[in-house]
């Protein structure tokens, strides 16, 4: 148990101290998709959907998502962002739509949280969006694509589980 960050001596959860440490460059990104109908993926498309701009909406909630992840996930530092950036690819022929979010920042403790956060948010915007036209979406596959900085140093994700397909 000694390499659970968030556990101290007597095994209770607790808020890793970061005080000492030096900050540095940090950059994390991190990617999920959302599968639909046809129907819905067309309202995508086509910019028909009854609430609006599904993808811009989906933007902006996983921009704000980031910024409130410390409030949001009991253990983790609530940290400035200096950057975050959320893309989009809308897979016609596997009718699904793939949301990536790159968070960045100068500090003393990693933005792999906040990049997940954004994920999560994106693709549940598109949900409520498009959920009058599929109830059935399915989200799936979100992980840590990469991760730069910090004491562990750089990580990029590799597929080393046979029994998910990515």
């Amino acid at each position: 148990m000694s390499n659970l960050t968030h556990f101290n001596e007597n095994l209770e959860a607790h808020m890793v101290d970061i005080g000492g440490k030096a900050p540095s460059v940090r950059s994390a990104r991190a990617s999920g998709i959302i599968n639909m109908s046809r129907p819905a993926l067309d309202a995508v498309i086509e910019g028909s959907a009854k609430k609006g701009d599904v993808l811009g909406i989906a933007r902006i909630a996983a921009i704000q998502a980031t910024k409130q992840t410390g409030f949001l996930i009991p253990l983790c530092h609530p940290i400035t962002l200096t950057h975050v950036r959320v893309d989009f690819e809308v897979d016609a022929e596997l009718s699904r739509v793939k949301a990536s979010v790159t968070a960045s920042t100068e500090g003393q403790t990693g933005v792999e949280m906040e990049a997940l956060t954004g994920v999560n948010i994106a693709l549940l915007t598109i949900y409520d969006m498009l959920k009058a036209v599929d109830k059935s979406m399915v989200i799936s596959q979100i992980h840590l694509e990469e991760k730069s900085g910090g004491k562990s140093g750089p990580f990029t994700f590799t597929d080393q589980f046979e029994n998910i397909d990515y």
